[in-house]
């Protein structure tokens, strides 16, 4: 082997990168002494900002950064200086995983008081800081951002000035001020130096708010579709751009992927900046925006003024202003690592309370009524806000509920009237294994974009708007299923055959919708629900029956926590099982989801299997008819 050949051989790539490592949006409760907050964030050894704004009341905006140090706050809201707070306020160490609060300063741990928190991290293609003195002459300033910034947020720190933008959206002989309301304005050469940046510098003019004599100015750079992150190093994470409202006040903005925080700005008027993030309510049914360029409080409502997509975001039901020109910095929804364990994206919790039970960000809630009458099952969505539901037993439309909130880091916080006797199953989106896509019905056959990354397995498809006889949970399984087929999650019945349905089936980036009603019934809105097979995760699948005691090997481990098995080719109903009520050798209790009845607790259906689960020989023809078709999901 020449020696080019041994050297290239023993340089090993990069670590991938994901926008998990890179960026967090981590919701807290002020204590008034001492906390630390663990996003993790590689603040320590890697470097970034916090952002932190109490959420119901009136304080400024605080940002920290590891340049200028702990204890070190700016305001986007006001033009003041850098403060340093006393010795034991605010931001007090950035760690490893995040950053430690001492007792309050500006609500940054106010006791008892909603706070957030928005941790970008220093990584090429993203987010870099880059700090320098003033000279009062045109120059280049060096940066480490890899890539164009498409957006510079500059502030002067050692004496009041407003804070500069600028945006790639914009000329570069034009800038924004983040502490107010303004439209955008022309600074000619004062503020960019007519320069636009690249990839190694940015350009000032003479402007004090860029560049005055012996200042000290902090800087923050942003990417734009700089790739840089994924497995194949090659996805985008960041996006810097503008969109123009139509005379109604919408638009569509089409970014690749769905983000889960955005800061927008009106440049062709007067308005206020807006932030949303998917932590607290950036869903297709309402809103939480806080405002940079203020102190209010949180303004929220149940009208959605910015919605996510799969491929972006919408402004909608006409709450921006018509015929206006915003720009936007948008931050790409994670987790984007496939996960290697069940325990980091599904959970099964008994009780009636489900406040931070599950140990990761919970995208998808079912809830039983274990002993209710009727006892049935809704489902709830991050995406579809905290008030609405299905029942899977129903056709009916979204139900108004309450006593739910899509509102902390680990679930979703509810207390439900079932007591002991309520049942929660919360599932991650994640690569390989889960996830939500909403859409509006066209009425044309169309194919609609997901971001699972791998083919889905199992399709369930519900109408949110409508409740009428035939707007059932349509459900596709490639496995067993031609394009003309489908079940019904709502219903007991065999595999049924309808060809307006699927139209072309399901790849690993998109699933098609046919012209039929039940899934494309033009200006009808939708969720879809995809599952697919993960080594060591999930498994979804298909077996025969044999009357008999039968092994369902799914490739696991420690066994399946959950097990939803439905006959095919004839009358069935959809079974599940979980370990929190008991998958053991003996009975195991199981709940119907077409089924308004109670739980059944004295059957013993299914037993424990380390790879998977066991078929006893007591299963009746619904699990294990001899000759009979199956299909099943398992979570390990």
């Amino acid at each position: 082997m020449s020696a080019k050949a041994i050297l290239s051989a023993s340089v090993s790539a990069p670590p991938a990168v994901y926008v998990e490592d890179v960026f967090s949006t981590f919701l807290y409760t002020g204590t008034g002494a001492t906390q630390t907050i663990t996003n993790g964030i590689d603040l320590a050894g890697k470097g970034g900002l916090v952002w932190i704004k109490k959420r119901d009341g009136q304080t400024d905006h605080q940002l920290y950064d590891t340049v200028r140090t702990a204890r070190r706050t700016i305001q986007t809201n006001l033009t003041a200086p850098q403060e340093t707070t006393a010795g034991g306020e605010g931001l007090t160490v950035f760690t490893g995983s995040g950053f430690t609060l001492g007792t309050n300063y500006q609500g940054s741990n106010e006791v008892d008081k909603p706070t957030v928190s928005w941790t970008f991290r220093n990584q090429p293609k993203f987010f870099d800081i880059v700090t320098y003195t003033g000279t009062g002459g045109n120059r280049t300033i060096a940066h480490n951002l890899g890539s164009v910034p498409g957006c510079i947020i500059i502030k002067r720190v050692n004496t009041t000035q407003e804070w500069a933008v600028y945006h790639r959206s914009l000329a570069n002989t034009e800038y924004m001020v983040i502490n107010t309301t303004a439209q955008k304005q022309t600074g000619a050469t004062g503020w960019w130096n007519s320069t636009t940046p690249t990839s190694s510098v940015f350009s000032l003019g003479t402007n004090a708010s860029v560049n005055a004599n012996d200042s000290a100015y902090i800087a923050y750079l942003f990417a734009h579709d700089a790739g840089g992150f994924g497995t194949a190093g090659t996805d985008n994470a960041v996006s810097c751009g503008s969109f123009t409202t139509d005379g109604s006040g919408n638009a569509t903005v089409n970014l690749g992927y769905e983000p889960q925080w955005l800061m927008v700005k009106a440049s062709s008027s007067a308005q206020n900046w807006y932030i949303e993030d998917n932590m607290r309510a950036f869903n297709l049914t309402s809103r939480a925006i806080l405002f940079p360029n203020v102190s209010n409080a949180e303004a929220t409502g149940a009208t959605a003024y910015l919605a996510p997509n799969s491929t972006g975001f919408a402004a909608v039901n006409g709450q921006l202003d018509p015929s206006t020109t915003y720009i936007y910095i948008a931050i790409r929804r994670g987790p984007m690592k496939t996960p290697t364990v069940g325990t980091a994206v599904f959970s099964a919790n008994l009780g009636s309370t489900g406040n931070n039970t599950p140990g990761f960000v919970t995208d998808n809630l079912w809830s039983f009524y274990r002993t209710g009458s009727p006892a049935y099952t809704e489902i709830r969505s991050r995406l579809q806000g905290n008030t609405p539901y299905l029942v899977t037993s129903s056709t009916d439309a979204e139900i108004t509920g309450s006593n739910y909130k899509w509102d902390t880091n680990n679930g979703v916080n509810y207390t439900w009237g079932g007591g002991t006797d309520s049942l929660s199953y919360y599932f991650r989106r994640a690569p390989g294994f889960f996830d939500v896509v909403a859409y509006t019905g066209t009425g044309s056959a169309r194919t609609i974009a997901h971001n699972l990354g791998v083919t889905p397995e199992l399709l369930i498809v519900k109408s949110r708007s409508s409740g009428v006889f035939n707007r059932g949970w349509f459900t596709y399984i490639p496995l067993v299923h031609t394009v003309n087929q489908y079940l019904e999650l709502q219903r007991d019945v065999q595999t049924l055959s309808g060809s307006g349905i699927w139209y072309t089936g399901v790849t690993s980036s998109v699933f098609a919708v046919n012209t039929d009603v039940v899934t494309n019934n033009a200006s009808e809105t939708y969720i879809a629900y995809l599952f697919a097979t993960l080594a060591g995760v999930s498994k979804v699948g298909s077996y025969t029956g044999n009357g008999t005691t039968q092994t369902i090997d799914c490739g696991f481990t420690g066994g399946a926590r959950f097990v939803l098995i439905k006959r095919t080719d004839s009358t069935g109903s959809w079974y599940v099982w979980d370990t929190a009520r008991g998958i053991i050798s003996g009975n195991d209790p199981y709940f119907l989801i077409n089924s308004t009845a109670a739980e059944v607790t004295g059957t013993d259906y299914i037993d424990p299997l380390s790879s998977g689960f066991e078929i006893s020989s007591t299963a009746p023809a619904a699990i294990n008819a001899n000759g009979g078709s199956f299909i099943f999901l398992a979570i390990a």
